[in-house]
């Protein structure tokens, strides 16, 4: 058994009702146990508030609503509100923790609780963080580096499963609301490095969680086209816009309020 009591895991959920309950059997099928558990839902569908009904007599935990769609922004703003615990495990309802989580996420809770530096500890990302210091147990922390031309430093913070102090929004500030689910994640990291927090990155980066969407619940977030092709003067294309970026991304941190 794997029980964190100081840690409440939220998850956010929008018309995804059966990638929640996949998710939610996965962590009891590790036998982690936390001190809460909160949903935050965006406003979903009666069937899947039906559904969600349903699961949540079955796994005890505490439901956030709104009456209408809100944004990615509003529904982690007030799920944060709703946790009582000092640390947050968050994850999006459609990734699934794999067999080895339990073991590393122990690492995690214990290097936060141990130094208070630490304001985050990431465990998925699409990429590696460009440059990571070794830490410990198969974690880096995370070096923002202001020459580095890699536009992926900044993001720095990413929404994708990770682990955090409960004080997030006092420290970083709220959500954006309003907005795109990625503008709003952008401006959350622009906040993250302007407000220089440190975090550490687990290095083997797609083995704790798993990113499952189903033909029946795809991901509400797509890529464009133009971003994925290898068509060559698509990519010089590509290229200049990522310069552009970065230039775009530097003055954002130096003037963004």
């Amino acid at each position: 058994m794997h029980i964190f009591p100081d840690t409440t895991l939220l998850i956010t959920h929008y018309n995804r009702s059966e990638s929640l309950e996949r998710l939610l059997t996965s962590f009891e099928d590790l036998n982690c146990r936390f001190g809460d558990i909160v949903v935050s839902d965006d406003g979903s569908k009666p069937e899947h508030l039906e559904k969600i009904a349903g699961l949540k007599h079955r796994f005890n935990f505490n439901l956030v609503t709104t009456p209408k769609n809100k944004g990615l922004g509003n529904n982690i703003n007030k799920g944060q509100d709703a946790v009582k615990t000092a640390y947050t495990l968050y994850v999006q309802e459609d990734f699934q923790p794999s067999e080895i989580f339990p073991t590393h996420f122990e690492d995690a809770i214990t290097f936060m609780r141990n130094d208070s530096k630490w304001d985050m500890v990431r465990f998925y990302a699409y990429f590696a963080y460009p440059t990571l210091r070794p830490f410990q147990k198969g974690f880096s922390e995370m070096v923002y580096k202001f020459w580095d031309m890699n536009h992926l430093k900044f993001y720095y913070y990413s929404d994708h499963p990770h682990l955090r102090r409960s004080n997030f929004l006092e420290k970083f500030g709220r959500y954006p609301e309003g907005i795109k689910g990625d503008l709003t994640e952008y401006k959350m990291a622009v906040s993250f490095l302007q407000k220089n927090g440190k975090g550490l990155f687990f290095n083997e980066f797609t083995k704790l969680f798993y990113q499952k969407n189903s033909s029946d619940e795809p991901s509400t977030m797509v890529r464009a086209d133009w971003k994925l092709s290898e068509n060559p003067l698509v990519k010089l294309a590509r290229l200049g816009y990522l310069r552009y970026r970065w230039l775009k991304n530097t003055l954002d941190l130096v003037f963004m309020k």
